[in-house]
Order: C-alpha cells, then structure tokens, then sequence
C-alpha cells in the first residue's frame, strides 16, 4: 500500500462531511462505509424505528429493534470509528424544506425508501444547492445481474442505477444487493471529495 497517498487520503476525508438522507438499507450501509473509510463528519437523517424486518439488509442488530434508527446508527459508527463526529436528525424530510440539513456537507447522498420522496428529494437539493454534489441510487431489488449496475452523471447528480431492475413492490430486496449499492453511492461520494478523475 502507498502509505504516503494513503495518509494524503485520510487526512482529506478527516476534514471533508457528507449528508445521508434515509438511514435504511442504503443509507446505513454507505454511512457505516464512509465511518470505516474516515470520512470526519456525518449527518444523518430519518423518522423511523427499526424493525425486526430490517435487519435482513440494514446495518443494525437484533437487540436495537425498537430503537430510533439514526440513534442505534450514530452507537454502530461510534462502535466501528470513534472520530467521526455524528449529526443526527430524528425527523421526516418535509417537502419544500428537503435540503436544509445539508447546507454545510460536501457531499449527499440520497437513500430513500419512496420513489415519489427520492425524485422530490434530488430535485429539491438540485434546485436549492445546485452547486451541491448529489449520490442517488435505483435498481435496488433482486440479486445477480451487478454487471447491468452503472453510474451516470447529470450535473451535479451522480446516479448509481440498473434501469433493469424491478421496483420493490414487484421484487425483493436482499443484503448482497442493497449493500452493493449503498457502498457503490459511498464509493462515488469519495471519488467526489478525493477529486480523482471519475471519467464520466
């Protein structure tokens, strides 16, 4: 490993935040992966407990059922990375007021459940921040088929999607999946920060 670049890395990421709307399968996937990566700070929001039901896919544990989801979130991060400072938001995301948590970040991704929420989430952010970089995922649902996944940008929008997959409703949704995009939106929230040549 190239120790010199690696401490160039972390020393960015200590100084660099991102925001993280939704704290379910994608959003404490790709939180707890910026957590071990050392990104220095996150803000975290959502409105929900968690459920038994969740733990199939969401970064959480058996004994936290019942709990508020950014809180047992911030106790698993502060767990796996002690540095990182943890903002949360026990609150639903209002729409005309979306982006007001996300001012101050240099990065957010977008991890909602809704599709009518996600698109009113991205254009609202857009709309307001619009020199705001944004990390969005589709195509969540099933398993196999990763080859399909592929990131386009629009902007300042960064969409990770398979315009194959199926809709949740018809579908189901498995760990392997849905961790594979949360760490692909966590990846591409990197690459924005670290400034590397993305090449789209």
């Amino acid at each position: 490993m190239n120790k010199q670049k690696f401490d160039k890395i972390k020393e960015k990421l200590r100084n660099s935040s991102v925001g993280i709307a939704g704290a379910g399968g994608l959003g404490s996937n790709a939180a707890v992966a910026l957590a071990r990566a050392g990104i220095g700070r996150l803000i975290l929001v959502d409105f929900d407990k968690i459920e038994e039901s969740n733990l199939d896919r969401q970064y959480y544990f058996l004994d936290q059922v019942g709990k508020i989801k950014v809180e047992a979130l911030k106790d698993n991060i502060k767990r796996i990375n002690s540095a990182v400072k943890v903002e949360i938001l026990n609150q639903k995301l209002e729409k005309g007021s979306m982006e007001k948590p996300f001012h101050d970040v240099d990065v957010v991704i977008e991890a909602l459940d809704n599709a009518e929420t996600k698109t009113e989430f991205i254009e609202e952010v857009l709309l307001k921040l619009p020199d705001k970089p944004v990390v969005a995922a589709s195509g969540v649902t099933g398993y196999g088929n990763s080859d399909r996944i592929v990131t386009k940008r629009f902007g300042a929008l960064y969409m990770c999607y398979d315009e194959q997959a199926k809709s949740s409703e018809d579908d189901v949704l498995l760990a392997p999946r849905v961790c594979l995009m949360a760490n692909w939106e966590a990846d591409l929230a990197l690459e924005i920060i670290l400034g590397e040549d993305s090449g789209y």
